[in-house]
């Protein structure tokens, strides 16, 4: 359930409304917006609610109380009404502008992510990307070259300024990543893993959640929920196509989950145009359309030689490919209120 507070409450009936719950032992999350503070109590049940929510609204500083129905409920409107901007380094992801995250699949060695890097800071993106643990559904494809990827990244970012983004695969290796990257990426294939959701919920670096191959918007707002769950609530979602029948795509991409979550959560939506249809071709199409349905921010697959990259070159732009995009979303954006 939500409690929110009326507009006179101070930080005293604030923190005695914290202990209070926490002396009842609920799990306690505190959203601070621009006109009402309002307090997540987890892990009432069901068959108390109507009692404790009575008991609560006696307090002069509770404005009301409203029980959360959905099975998430951190990541959803409800709890935080304005939407969340994460800031990472300087960029904001969530506000007016619309941010671009580009680089390669992979790490393949220091030139190819440098020559790469330095291009899409050129074109105007604003964070890096690149893979150093990388899931491939072959146990002998590439699988990346680890920690020594990392560092790669991590000289690209002194080089252009760049924030970074890389996917952290497995629990063990968070610390390992979060010493290293910028934002966390949790790929398709472990938005499930509910092990590893957990531990990058105890960090406080910001994360990329990625829609599963085959998941329902609630799965993945419950997913969601996992990280929020454990105090980060620095939670970007990733759509990135799921799978169906079709197959001239990669995978099909599902335009109308953009809305959607707007509509229902206030974290930033972030469309993964390269993985949601698998061919260079039609990145751009669909990177207009994503911003247009309401995306705060791309993130695109690029490389300089992509008929010799290790992993996914049908679906990565050339860097004179990725110049062309940045320069035609910008009136996309501009016709929906947002910059570039």
């Amino acid at each position: 359930m939500i409690i929110i507070l009326t507009p006179e409450a101070t930080e005293n009936d604030l923190q005695d409304l914290v202990g209070n719950l926490k002396d009842r032992g609920y799990g306690v999350h505190i959203s601070k917006g621009v006109e009402k503070t309002i307090v997540g109590a987890i892990g009432a049940p069901d068959e108390d609610k109507a009692v404790i929510a009575e008991q609560i609204e006696s307090f002069r500083y509770v404005e009301r109380v409203v029980p959360i129905l959905k099975p998430y409920k951190l990541v959803g409107r409800d709890f935080h009404p304005d939407k969340t901007v994460i800031n990472v380094n300087g960029v904001e992801i969530g506000g007016e502008k619309i941010v671009v995250m580009a680089g390669p699949c992979c790490v393949e060695n220091e030139d190819q992510t440098m020559e790469t890097a330095m291009a899409v800071k050129a074109a105007g993106a604003s964070i890096l990307r690149g893979g150093a643990f990388k899931p491939s559904t072959s146990p002998y494809g590439f699988q990346g070259l680890g920690e020594d990827g990392l560092k790669i990244l991590a000289r690209a970012r002194e080089a252009t300024g760049l924030p970074i983004i890389t996917e952290v695969m497995d629990a063990r290796d968070v610390g390992l990543v979060a010493s290293y990257t910028d934002i966390l990426q949790i790929g398709a294939r472990n938005m499930a893993n509910f092990s590893l959701l957990r531990e990058v919920g105890e960090t406080r670096k910001p994360v990329m959640l990625k829609r599963g191959l085959s998941s329902t918007i609630e799965e993945w707002l419950q997913a969601a929920e996992y990280i929020a769950g454990r105090g980060n609530y620095e939670i970007m979602l990733c759509e990135r196509g799921i799978r169906t029948f079709e197959t001239f795509t990669r995978n099909t991409f599902d335009i109308s989950a953009i809305p959607a979550i707007n509509g229902i959560s206030h974290l930033p939506v972030v469309a993964d145009p390269s993985h949601g249809t698998g061919k260079w071709s039609l990145v751009s199409a669909v990177s207009r359309a994503a911003i247009a349905a309401g995306a705060d921010a791309l993130i695109v697959e690029v490389h300089p030689h992509p008929e010799k990259a290790l992993k996914d070159g049908a679906q990565s732009l050339r860097p004179d490919k990725f110049q062309l995009l940045m320069n035609g979303i910008g009136a996309i954006a501009k016709a929906v209120g947002r910059t570039v």
